[in-house]
């Protein structure tokens, strides 16, 4: 995929689903065996060298470049912002080559990743530039799939939210919603397992880690994770 075909070359956001290659979609699979440039990013946590390993086997080395990128793992948005604006000028060097460039992300391109930050630099600075978003499959399907544990039933209210949340907005949403899916909980386990013990509901979750890979686990006693050290790759359903 390149201007070879006389159409200007664009920035593809694919979703890579949750780790099992034949998650993919068909879509999906296609632009990654095409492009040119591969761009993944890359963290302490190193999770997109995951999303890379996803796609492996649909990659041809000789011929495309990976362009691996690295962002440092910070809280604060603004401390990143110098690295996503080189990210994003990496990859706008390329698609001024005539490159079409597929930033791949696991689970779905619009669900907490990493791209929506390039992607609202893309949109200010570079609008000229075509982006196609892929969806992908998420992680948060994929989980409940896996611990056979519908997310929502009729007029069931379902919230999806990161687990480093302040505490009143968590429990906050424990009461308010009938299913709570917890992102990044795997630094903040030990606390949000307290908040369900305070209200009861300890029993009621289900923690999931590297859903759709080799090293998938579904683990439903929650007190068995209290003081350890858990997975990035993690998340916590709460169903009442």
């Amino acid at each position: 995929m390149s201007s070879a075909n006389n159409r200007p070359a664009k920035i593809y956001a694919v979703g890579v689903g949750p780790g099992d290659p034949e998650l993919l979609t068909r879509k999906a699979e296609r632009i990654i065996r095409q492009v040119p440039v591969i761009c993944t990013p890359t963290g302490a946590a190193d999770a997109a060298s995951y999303a890379l390993s996803i796609v492996e086997e649909f990659l041809d080395r000789s011929r495309q470049e990976i362009l691996v990128q690295v962002f440092p793992m910070r809280k604060d948005p603004a401390d990143l912002e110098s690295f996503w604006q080189e990210a994003a000028a990496q990859v706008v060097e390329r698609v001024r080559q005539g490159l079409d460039v597929a930033f791949i992300t696991i689970g779905d391109p619009f669900l907490y990743s990493t791209f929506l930050y390039l992607y609202r630099i893309f949109r200010e600075q570079y609008p000229e530039i075509p982006i196609e978003v892929v969806p992908g499959i998420s992680s948060v399907g994929a989980a409940a799939v896996a611990a056979g544990l519908p997310l929502g039933m009729a007029g069931e209210r379902i919230a999806i939210l990161p687990a480093t949340f302040e505490t009143e907005k968590l429990l906050k949403t424990l009461i308010d919603f009938d299913t709570v899916v917890f992102m990044k909980v795997h630094r903040v386990f030990d606390q949000v397992y307290g908040m369900l013990k305070a209200l009861g509901l300890e029993k009621k979750g289900v923690f999931i880690r590297r859903v759709g890979s080799s090293d998938e686990e579904v683990i439903f006693d929650l007190a068995s994770l209290v003081g350890q050290k858990l997975d990035y790759l993690s998340l916590l359903i709460v169903r009442k």
